[in-house]
């Protein structure tokens, strides 16, 4: 008699697969013939035969992989695009106990996610990447994928690949293997049972070394995708076998797991304590904004140079509507120099909640130079404000109709002693024209908040500021 063999669900994987929209529970999110499938009942079986289950977070950044906590029954990370190995290196540092699984596509991984992988590998993080490629950004339409062939036609190159315009395609065991840390590096295949079978013995292999402690595992999987190939999953198959491998050869780069030594736990040094006392010190103590519906949103972009304190500026102003508990966002935006290169943000006050901190057209600018009033001014709205620097132009008129205002910023603050501090002289200036409708103390107590490492500073500052405030409030009256 045959012995008889009893067939379980795997313990590692959900029973049903529930999505929006009302599909039935048990119809997966793959299409037919995918390889992704595969792989998560591989990865289901092996967590839960080495007894890992509870232990493993399973890492789902973008793409087809996204869809990996509906099916592999442990803890799961979404993550950002191509940002895996991070998260993956945090919380094996963090969790010391944890089984780290980051599971990412060519798309992901090969290309925005590069550094991330190979400084991850380098630098021996206790983790496993399974790798998945399928030639083509499949979630997204099948566009040009690093790991293309040459010739493949994509949505992104109708044509096929050529080397002369998109490069050749990256070979990632290749890369890894280059590295000295390490342990363990395989390319399988998903195109039939036999290669499958070799497969589950490289994701067994690689959760092993990951529960031994023994440090970074990489495992790639050549998968078909018979959608973006336009084929049935027999010629997926065949696609893979006859046209991949060649380019990606089957092979097992390096296994050091037997003379690896188990990384040690390290003593972790800040908690959520630490975390919960940052956060108290961020706390302004000033509270949750109060509502003011009969206080209206007002969008104000500063601008000028780096190291004109523009983005102080904005720190400051944002800091006050705080003080003044409305609903603030402040959003800055710089180019690569620390000075000299071009610098701006943008706040938006309001007595209600807001939307986005992102705007067009601003209903106040402040300009710090000739650059930023010609760049921004014809942006503001013809009911604005326009505030610059009395050196950055000799006069300004907005081709909008808004009203402009030359402001000695510079010369204020050198005649209180304080040359540098001509932002807080425009903080004044937009203090004394009562165009944010703020309370003057809510001014000082963020200029005292902003220069708060820096105490020594404050008097001065507020010497300026209040030399501003009177300035444009004697010539222009409150707005």
């Amino acid at each position: 008699m045959r012995e008889e063999r009893v067939l379980g669900y795997p313990k590692g994987l959900y029973r049903t697969f529930p999505r929006k929209g009302g599909s039935a529970p048990t119809a997966t999110h793959l299409c037919p013939g995918c390889g992704h499938g595969i792989l998560y009942k591989l990865i289901g079986e092996a967590i839960a035969d080495l007894g890992i289950q509870d232990r493993s977070v399973l890492l789902s950044p973008v793409g087809c992989a996204v869809f990996g906590y509906y099916y592999v029954d442990c803890g799961n990370v979404q993550t950002a695009h191509g940002r895996a190995p991070a998260v993956g290196a945090a919380i094996a540092r963090l969790a010391q106990n944890s089984i780290v699984i980051s599971y990412q596509g060519d798309g992901d991984l090969a290309s925005i996610g590069l550094g991330e992988t190979l400084h991850a590998a380098n630098r021996g993080e206790r983790m496993v990447i399974f790798f998945v490629n399928n030639a083509v950004y499949a979630m997204t339409g099948g566009q040009l994928a690093p790991t293309t062939l040459i010739g493949q036609r994509t949505t992104t190159t109708p044509e096929g690949r050529t080397a002369q315009v998109d490069g050749f395609p990256l070979h990632m065991c290749e890369l890894v293997d280059q590295l000295a840390t390490p342990v363990y590096i395989e390319r399988c295949s998903l195109a039939d049972a036999r290669r499958i079978r070799k497969a589950r013995t490289a994701v067994r292999k690689a959760l092993e070394i990951q529960r031994d402690r023994k440090g970074f595992a990489f495992v790639e999987f050549l998968s078909p995708c018979p959608t973006n190939m336009h084929c049935s999953s027999t010629e997926a198959a065949d696609f893979v076998t006859q046209q991949m491998e060649p380019e990606f050869p089957l092979k097992r780069f390096r296994d050091r797991s037997a003379e690896a030594t188990p990384a040690p736990v390290r003593e972790v040094k800040y908690g959520r304590e630490d975390l919960e006392a940052v956060l108290r010190d961020y706390d302004s103590g000033v509270g949750d904004p109060v509502p003011a519906p009969d206080v209206p949103e007002v969008r104000i972009r500063l601008a000028g140079f780096g190291g004109q304190g523009v983005l102080s500026l904005g720190t400051m102003l944002a800091h006050a509507g705080q003080m003044a508990r409305r609903f603030v966002t402040w959003y800055p935006s710089y180019g690569p120099e620390q000075r000299g290169g071009t610098s701006n943000c943008s706040v938006t006050l309001s007595g209600q909640p807001i939307g986005t901190p992102a705007f067009m057209h601003p209903d106040v600018l402040v300009a710090l130079n000739g650059p930023a009033l010609e760049k921004f001014g014809p942006e503001v709205l013809a009911s604005g404000l326009i505030l610059y620097d009395a050196k950055a132009a000799t006069a300004y008129v907005s081709p909008n109709g808004a009203k402009c205002i030359a402001v000695p910023a510079l010369e204020l603050a050198a005649s209180c002693g304080t040359p540098r501090a001509a932002n807080t002289a425009m903080l004044g200036a937009l203090a004394g024209l009562d165009s944010l409708r703020l309370p003057e103390s809510s001014f000082s107590e963020a200029m005292a908040m902003a220069l708060a490492g820096k105490p020594k500073l404050i008097p001065a500052n507020r010497d300026v500021f209040a030399a501003a405030a009177a300035w444009v409030r004697e010539r222009h009256g409150k707005r």
